[in-house]
């Protein structure tokens, strides 16, 4: 593996750890398998796009984006919440509206920001060489978003969420409105999710209703791989290990990529068996570790 290839997956790794936390909020802290991620993260780069090439500041177009996600996570929690469809129904209900959707913003499946300004441009006009612009600019984010999630739930409404997740009867008893937590939880988690979207659109110079597809397989997939190497003891820990797991799975796609056993080489359409086999790896790690130990 070369070395722009490792800083190409660092990026990666960094900008969809974005996504990645908004994944672990809603399976591992709300308990809400939602699948409405692969819909809502090209959403977030339709938004950015389309604000960018009407004239909008890229940073602004940021919040527009998210807060396009935060609709979008809304809409699957409403449908479950208040009209009782099951959250892996309701949540793919708006999935496939959204590529409907995102090709109606955009005008057409897809949409070019050749020659428009990026969140990039004002780190590069501080003289950071372009090619590490990017790396700078996701570093900033994730650390600003971590640290943003992690104050979140340190507070009486995150404490909530927590709590909903852990035992919505107990929180229900005391009086917490546990659909409005889903609500606004589940939206939470999209509008990071759409936020990554607008990040990697601007990097990649475009968007497309298609960019989504996988989302959530990646992002269950770093979690889970963050949990196994790195633990997840507390809330903060967690966080940090969901982004963490984001940058060790896309440099392990790299390597598996870059790697020539006897002639044999993965290609791109491998993706999805690499990431299965890097799921099942993290998954059967813990007991053979504890068997090993045990001997």
């Amino acid at each position: 593996m070369t070395i722009y290839a490792a800083i190409g997956a660092l990026e990666q790794g960094l900008v969809y750890g974005i996504m990645v936390i908004g994944v672990y909020l809603t399976f591992r802290i709300l308990d809400f398998p939602d699948l409405t991620v692969d819909g809502s993260l090209p959403l977030g780069a339709a938004i950015s796009a389309v604000a960018i090439t009407s004239g909008l500041n890229p940073y602004l177009s940021l919040l527009f984006a998210a807060f396009g996600g935060f609709v979008a996570g809304a809409v699957t929690a409403i449908l479950n919440t208040k009209f009782k469809i099951l959250h892996l129904l309701a949540s793919i209900l708006t999935m496939i509206a959204l590529y409907s959707i995102n090709i109606r913003i955009m005008g057409g499946p897809n949409i070019a920001l050749i020659n428009s300004a990026t969140v990039f441009d004002p780190i590069i006009a501080l003289g950071v060489p372009a090619h590490l612009a990017s790396l700078v600019v996701f570093s900033l984010f994730g650390v600003v978003v971590m640290g943003g999630v992690i104050w979140f739930l340190k507070t009486e409404f995150g404490q909530a969420v927590l709590a909903t997740g852990d035992n919505p009867q107990m929180i229900i008893s005391q009086g917490v409105n546990t659909h409005l937590i889903i609500i606004v939880g589940v939206g939470l988690s999209n509008g990071l999710v759409a936020l990554s979207g607008a990040l990697i659109a601007q990097n990649q110079g475009a968007a497309d209703v298609g960019m989504g597809i996988g989302t959530i397989i990646a992002g269950l997939a770093s979690v889970i791989v963050g949990e196994t190497v790195f633990g997840s003891s507390s809330i903060a820990r967690a966080i940090i290990a969901a982004v963490l797991g984001s940058v060790v799975y896309r440099l392990a796609i790299a390597l598996a990529l870059s790697f020539d056993f006897g002639g044999f080489t993965f290609s791109p359409s491998d993706l999805n068996l690499i990431t299965a086999l890097l799921v099942i790896g993290a998954l059967i790690a813990p007991n053979l570790k504890k068997k090993l130990l045990a001997q």
